[in-house]
């Protein structure tokens, strides 16, 4: 799925995988800090997501509340 603002294209997206979820924040460079995956497609970064790895769930949301503030992509 993806997640955007009405009318301000798409922010995140997000793929499930057998082993782990990879969230796609599609202005990743433009978060402080950036998430830590690059991506072969220039402003975005990639945070990937495993069953047993403990999540910062405190910077995952600042990542999400910049993202949404951030001019989406149309695609």
């Amino acid at each position: 799925p993806f997640y955007g603002m009405e009318g301000e294209g798409w922010f995140l997206g997000i793929h499930c995988f057998a082993r782990y979820i990879k969230v796609a924040f599609f202005r990743g460079l433009s978060l402080d800090p950036a998430p830590p995956v690059e991506s072969k497609s220039g402003d975005t970064r990639y945070f990937h997501i495993h069953e047993y790895d403990g999540l910062d769930e405190k910077q995952f949301v600042s990542w999400v509340k910049q993202a949404s503030r951030l001019p989406g992509e149309w695609m």
